[in-house]
């Protein structure tokens, strides 16, 4: 399906910051993905699940807010040439709601396997996205407030930017778990 410019625009940016989380796991053992630089540090796997987690939950939220209206929206309007801004993120370290909290000791290759699904199955979500008019499609979001269903993508790919430097900072650990040669 041929997306619009700003929902490709917006598509390139998921896949090439997915892309980036993807070869930064890429090769790790299982004892690199599982270790902690602290006790309420996220490991590599575990952040590798929670950016999984939460881009189910877009799909998820984008399937509910396009069934709820389904043939009451208009396409996507020739007029919408750009998306809305995300708002900024308010000041201080964000805690993530319990319902995207990762689950520790996963198999670092069904992590990987899981996280490449899942956007297999996002891209069918882009295409919802890019037959609706974004705009009128809401949900709030527990820090940024109410935001379009364009919106909650865009947040998907700051979110695994966010994580993508947490993920590079736990490798760059001075205790951080050698190769193990094989």
């Amino acid at each position: 399906m041929s997306l619009p410019k700003p929902v490709e625009a917006l598509w390139s940016e998921l896949e090439r910051v997915r892309a980036d989380v993807l070869r930064e796991a890429d090769g790790l053992s299982q004892r690199q993905a599982d270790w902690r630089p602290g006790p309420n540090d996220w490991s590599v796997g575990e952040i590798l699940d929670h950016l999984t987690i939460a881009e189910i939950a877009t799909g998820k939220l984008t399937t509910k807010l396009t069934k709820e209206v389904a043939g009451a929206l208009a396409s996507w309007p020739s007029d919408l040439t750009a998306l809305a801004p995300l708002p900024p993120d308010p000041p201080g370290p964000a805690e993530a709601p319990q319902v995207v909290w990762p689950v520790a000791g996963k198999p670092i290759g069904d992590l990987i396997a899981t996280m490449k699904a899942t956007r297999q199955r996002s891209r069918q979500s882009i295409e919802r996205l890019a037959s609706v008019d974004p705009r009128k499609l809401r949900f709030k979001h527990f820090r940024l407030g109410d935001l379009d269903l364009a919106q909650w993508w865009q947040l998907q790919a700051r979110h695994d930017d966010i994580h993508l430097a947490q993920l590079r900072a736990v490798k760059r650990a001075a205790e951080f778990p050698k190769a193990e040669r094989t």
